[in-house]
């Protein structure tokens, strides 16, 4: 499962930074910031999790990866709303975002269940 998810994550950065350089020809730059560093950010704190100190440690990398992808679905939603240019190439990222939040909800459970289980 954890391999599958960083590889999702890792697929869904290079989406999104291929996304980035179209937003950015045409001058959505705020948009394109925030979408690159949320988007490329779940990845980031799942492989970080991975290596955790704790199991404290491990729930807190992966509810920030969930909350990078929550945000990261927000500037898609606004991305969709200022340019309906790229409508969809903007559903197939929104689905791929949802897929990760789904398999990342899921692990942050079953790792705070586990938690709970070890005291």
């Amino acid at each position: 499962m954890k391999a599958d998810l960083e590889y999702l994550s890792l697929e869904f950065a290079v989406k999104i930074l291929s996304f980035s350089k179209d937003l950015k020809r045409d001058k959505e730059y705020i948009i394109t910031d925030q979408i690159g560093r949320s988007g490329t950010s779940i990845g980031a704190n799942i492989k970080e999790a991975h290596y955790a100190q704790s199991k404290a440690d491990f729930i807190s990398k992966m509810t920030i990866a969930l909350k990078e992808a929550n945000e990261t679905e927000y500037w898609l939603e606004l991305a969709e709303r200022v340019n309906s240019n790229y409508l969809h190439k903007i559903q197939e990222l929104k689905n791929d975002c949802n897929v990760l939040k789904m398999i990342l909800i899921k692990s942050v459970r079953t790792a705070k269940n586990n938690a709970k289980e070890d005291k």
